[in-house]
């Protein structure tokens, strides 16, 4: 077992430790003064070796972490927060990012149940919005790059009312030339939020409509006061997830229609990008896919055949004249 950082640590002789923020198994996360720039506070996300780990593996996760935590110093979008620094100390990654104040969503839904209702649709619908453009920019990137962990725990909401995607603990680099992808950091997600894909961890194929099921299990938890039905259930279970209007009728069923196609336990039945997921969730229309316009090709003539239409009839119906010419002589 692995002691946490104990406050007042300093590390890399710049940030001093003030508390313990949360911790799970493959590491931690505090809060922290920046010696360096005075008054900033900083969030460090710390990375625990593996003690089964062998040296060389050891060494290649390491270099992973350089490369990965490389990519996400270079992020900038203001639902992110931004990735100052990353380093080694002691055996342990560490990477600096901006400390996010405010409450996650995960406690302004408690605190809305306590009320006795659930989050309202048109609040939920704003975050959704920023949610996202922040899911859009990362997906954007080359290569692209995957949250795997949106849950409501891990959004903020900022006194300023931004809306933050935080904890890139579980980030994934797709490599688009190659079927194999790398983890920044080992873990699985949280049940809940997390399609039946990304089970596999590390060997499980993740897209961008990864994050579009955890995205749309996150708003369906925010509008229900519950949690989904967790995808293994599903599996074993088909049906057995009620929709959001059958939990909550106030939503509307636009809103439930594009949660619900967000949450198909089939990546290919999900909407193909988050851009489209938007269009369905705002404008109540899905965005057609080359798939849709394959489908409805064979039944729009071409214009060639529109511009021969005209005489093509003409000439069946001389050809038919003729016949019957042929057949009965002429008529008298």
């Amino acid at each position: 077992m692995v002691e946490p950082l104990a406050p007042g640590t300093v590390l890399k002789e710049r940030y001093r430790i003030t508390e313990l923020v949360g911790e799970g198994g493959m590491g931690a996360v505090y809060r922290a003064d920046d010696l360096l720039l005075e008054g900033r506070a900083c969030a460090i996300k710390e990375i625990r070796p593996d003690l089964g780990t062998d040296p060389v593996s050891a060494r290649q996760a390491s270099e992973q972490f350089y490369r990965e935590a490389s990519v996400l110093a270079r992020l900038d979008h203001p639902n992110l927060p931004k990735v100052s620094d990353y380093f080694s100390e002691a055996g342990r990654e560490y990477l600096v990012m901006d400390y996010v104040a405010g409450k996650d969503l995960r406690q302004l839904l408690e605190e809305a149940l306590m009320q006795g209702h659930p989050l309202p649709e048109e609040q939920v619908l704003r975050w959704a919005e920023q949610l996202c453009d922040a899911l859009e920019y990362l997906h954007s990137q080359d290569p692209p790059v995957l949250h795997r962990d949106i849950k409501p725990g891990n959004i903020k909401l900022t006194p300023a009312g931004t809306i933050k995607l935080v904890d890139f603990g579980l980030v994934k680099l797709m490599l688009p030339d190659d079927n194999r992808t790398i983890t920044v950091l080992q873990g699985r997600g949280t049940v809940q939020y997390t399609p039946l894909e990304q089970y596999g961890g590390d060997t499980g194929h993740t897209d961008p409509r990864s994050d579009i099921y955890s995205l749309g299990a996150t708003l369906y938890h925010l509008l229900t006061g519950k949690p989904p039905v967790d995808a293994k259930q599903r599996f074993l279970k088909p049906g057995i997830l009620p929709s959001v209007r059958d939990l909550n009728p106030a939503v509307s069923e636009r809103t439930n229609r594009a949660i619900m196609h967000a949450l198909e336990m089939h990546p290919d039945q999900r909407p193909p990008t988050v851009a489209a997921f938007r269009q369905e969730l705002f404008s109540g229309e899905p965005a057609p896919s080359p798939a849709d316009s394959a489908e409805r090709q064979p039944s729009e003539a071409p214009v060639w055949f529109a511009a021969l239409r005209v005489p093509l009839i003409l000439f069946l119906i001389l050809l038919f004249v003729a016949l019957i010419v042929t057949a009965f002589g002429p008529i008298h």
